[in-house]
């Protein structure tokens, strides 16, 4: 494997991310559960055959519930999204969907939370 066909996932992947959020905005997708989502990443497998969708809500403080039915909308949507993607891509193959909820700024916050509360035990006297 060369360096740029390496590079392939991740060049397909942000493609993805932004025809995907463009078709977001354009407010594409008309369930209510999706409303105000946002991709954050798209994960490539190797193959190119599957696309790991990570989105959030641009709102901010959100229940387990809220986003089990954002993911699902999205799921729904999926084959649509696809159908949609698929002339603006111009892929031979097509990568199938999946959508997930993206925890990473949860956990970085949770991160920060503990930091912070390390630094203030330290202080005390």
């Amino acid at each position: 494997m060369t360096a740029a066909s390496g590079r392939r996932p991740e060049r397909v992947g942000e493609r993805i991310r932004s025809e995907l959020m463009a078709l977001v905005l354009r407010g594409a997708i008309r369930d209510p559960a999706a409303a105000d989502c946002c991709i954050t990443s798209v994960k490539m497998s190797d193959d190119l055959g599957i696309a790991k969708v990570y989105v959030r809500l641009l709102r901010g403080d959100v229940d387990e519930s809220t986003r089990r039915k954002v993911t699902a909308a999205l799921n729904r949507a999926a084959p649509y999204l696809r159908r949609e993607l698929s002339p603006r891509l111009k892929l031979k193959y097509l990568p199938e969907l999946r959508f997930y909820w993206d925890e990473e700024i949860d956990r970085a916050s949770r991160i920060e939370a503990l930091l912070s509360e390390i630094g203030r035990e330290g202080q005390k006297p």
